[in-house]
């Protein structure tokens, strides 16, 4: 036990872990409860998917800077996030996000709450083509106020791209753009190209419709807007809004999607070699997202010099539009571009997080959100551990006014149990992620009454051993025998108890089994591997193989006798066993039955 106990300790302080990871409610944080439903398309939760929202969402809280964040899979559709010593409800948001990020061509876009006449034009300012100035100003056209350069500079606006096959020709002639396009913004609504299916022209009226009577000037509208766009399929039309609610947006298919994205990353705008506020998100695509890429790049650039369309691309992340550039400088080839606009670099940070990481496979609303204080969980940590000290001391008092000398052992073996526990909490958190909640420290104050009921169960055995006439060495023997049965058995259910709560239930509750399920193993290892050896040296005392009145093992205190407890001498003054005292005292009783028999004949005769 000792090696053990020099073991688990040596490792601790050698690891540099020295406290246990503690859980929201003890250290103060925030924790999230995410519901999944079904991706856009779907009906159905697909296999493994919910495997991986785990993953991404590790890696997401990982990527923010944040360390012993749990994030864990509850039942069938549910995922916990649990982020000690951060209280944001901006982190669980961006956690959560589903991140199908698109680049959709603009077909037309407009003020916030401009209602669009009965023939739309493609331009929202009313000229032939946005101008570079009127792409970049919110003021002069209703696109969000993004940078209008589309190359791969630094200070461009060279946002990832979708092809404008709706507000073009899929020829990639000026001139076959130029028609059609004359042709879209001549109808009520953007016509779709002879080829067009139906189910696109429905989708493309609809989303005509809808972007008609669109008002993002309320949030309301406008977070319904995003939320059906999100759920559309990339092949569809949407109308939404952008972050900002200032403008509004008709849009075509996808033509190019998130998925395609290689990486991102977040840096300051640069005005010539002055750093500005703004911050960009620079994206490198893989070899399928550069090939799309610069095909649409290159279609949105004949659109833009031959003003035969809005030339522009929308950055559609989760159905709000991020940005949406002109295409000004020539189609984009080398695999690279950037998002930019009024990004803070908290913004631009998180964005580009989220896009690292890639799309969850699953839409997710958040069904209970919970912040706690860092104050609010030190007090609960420090109630915890109060009341868990009032307990132990209360075990204290009992097993010294009752047990007296075996007291001495019983708090050994508490304080041993203690050193384990505690040690094994602080491991297992960089081990397996175990952190300690509030219903864990129930669980640890719990675990006093089954180590000390093991105890106890030994204890009255080797007492009910003494009482029958054994030797203390011998009653130590022969109650262990006995009482480990007992132990196990009662441990035993112990631990499966725990073992079906921690499986059948979910957020805190599975700190309580699972701290309880700990400590019974520790029980068991303490009583066997500790109290049981220490029993069996103390019987070796005269203290205790004496039976003092103040060892809990005095035999005219327990019921018996001394002479029982302690063996007669024989010939020699050598002690005898249980066999030999039991001979003896037949053979005494014989010879007291054959002297009374003799007074009788004599009486007789």
């Amino acid at each position: 036990m000792a090696v053990l106990v020099v073991a688990l300790y040596a490792t601790m302080f050698g690891t540099g872990n020295t406290k246990p990871h503690l859980a929201i409610d003890l250290a103060g944080g925030t924790s999230a409860v995410f519901t999944a439903s079904p991706a856009p398309g779907t009906n159905t939760i697909p296999a493994g998917a919910m495997g991986t929202a785990v993953t991404i969402m590790s890696e997401r809280v990982n990527a923010f800077g944040v360390s012993e964040a749990q994030v864990s899979q509850q039942g069938s559709n549910t995922i916990q996030v649990e982020i000690p010593g951060h209280n944001s409800q901006t982190l669980v948001d961006q956690v959560g996000r589903m991140a199908l990020l698109y680049f959709r061509p603009v077909i037309q876009s407009a003020a916030a709450s401009a209602m669009a006449s009965t023939s739309p034009s493609p331009s929202a300012s009313g000229s032939p083509a946005p101008s570079a100035s009127s792409s970049a100003k919110a003021s002069s056209s209703a696109a969000p106020k993004a940078s209008a350069s589309a190359s791969a500079k630094a200070s461009g606006q060279a946002e990832k791209l979708t092809t404008l096959k709706d507000a073009a020709s899929s020829s990639t002639s000026p001139a076959a753009s130029a028609s059609s396009t004359a042709k879209a913004s001549a109808s009520a609504t953007p016509s779709a190209s002879s080829s067009a299916s139906t189910a696109a022209s429905a989708s493309e009226s609809k989303a005509a419709a809808t972007f008609a009577t669109l008002n993002c000037a309320s949030k309301t509208v406008a977070n319904a807007a995003a939320k059906a766009a999100a759920n559309a399929l990339p092949s569809d039309y949407v109308a939404t809004c952008d972050k900002d609610n200032t403008a509004k947006y008709l849009l075509g298919p996808a033509e190019v999607a998130g998925t395609d994205v290689k990486s991102a990353s977040a840096t300051p705008v640069m005005a010539g070699q002055t750093v500005t506020s703004n911050w960009q998100i620079n994206l490198t695509f893989d070899a399928k997202g550069t090939s799309e890429f610069a095909t649409a790049t290159q279609q949105l650039y004949q659109q833009y010099t031959s003003q035969s369309g809005s030339g522009q691309f929308a950055i559609v992340l989760d159905g709000v539009v991020e940005s949406a550039p002109a295409v000004n400088q020539g189609a984009i080839t080398g695999g690279q571009a950037q998002i930019t606009g009024t990004f803070s670099q908290t913004d631009a940070d998180n964005l580009a997080t989220v896009l690292n990481y890639g799309a969850l496979p699953l839409r997710f609303d958040i069904s209970q959100v919970s912040i706690v204080s860092p104050t609010l969980g030190g007090h609960e940590l420090s109630g915890g551990l109060l009341a868990g000290a009032v307990g132990l001391g209360l075990v204290f008092l009992y097993v010294i006014f009752y047990y007296r000398g075996l007291a001495s052992i019983a708090i050994s073996s508490l304080i041993v149990a203690a050193l384990l526990t505690y040690s094994s909490a602080v491991l297992l958190g960089p081990l397996m992620g175990f952190t300690l909640s509030l219903a864990g420290v129930a669980g640890l104050i719990v675990a006093i009454g089954i180590t000390a009921d093991s105890f106890v169960v030994f204890f009255e055995r080797l007492r009910d051993e003494v009482r029958e006439g054994r030797t203390l060495r011998t009653a130590v023997e022969h109650g262990w025998h006995r009482a480990r049965r007992t132990i196990i058995a009662s441990d035993f259910v112990s631990f499966l108890a725990a073992a079906v709560l921690y499986l059948m239930s979910i957020g805190s509750v599975k700190g309580f089994a699972f701290t309880l399920g700990l400590t019974t193993v520790i029980d068991i290892v303490v009583v066997f591997l500790f109290t049981k050896p220490l029993i069996t040296l103390a019987a070796r005392s005269e203290f205790f193989g004496g039976g003092h009145k103040w060892s809990g093992l005095d035999p005219e205190r327990l019921g018996g006798t001394r002479i029982a407890f302690r063996a007669p001498a024989g010939a020699g003054g050598k002690r005898m066993t249980i066999a030999e005292r039991r001979r003896a005292a037949e053979q005494a009783a014989a010879d007291a039955n054959g002297v009374q028999s003799d007074e009788t004949k004599r009486v007789d005769v």
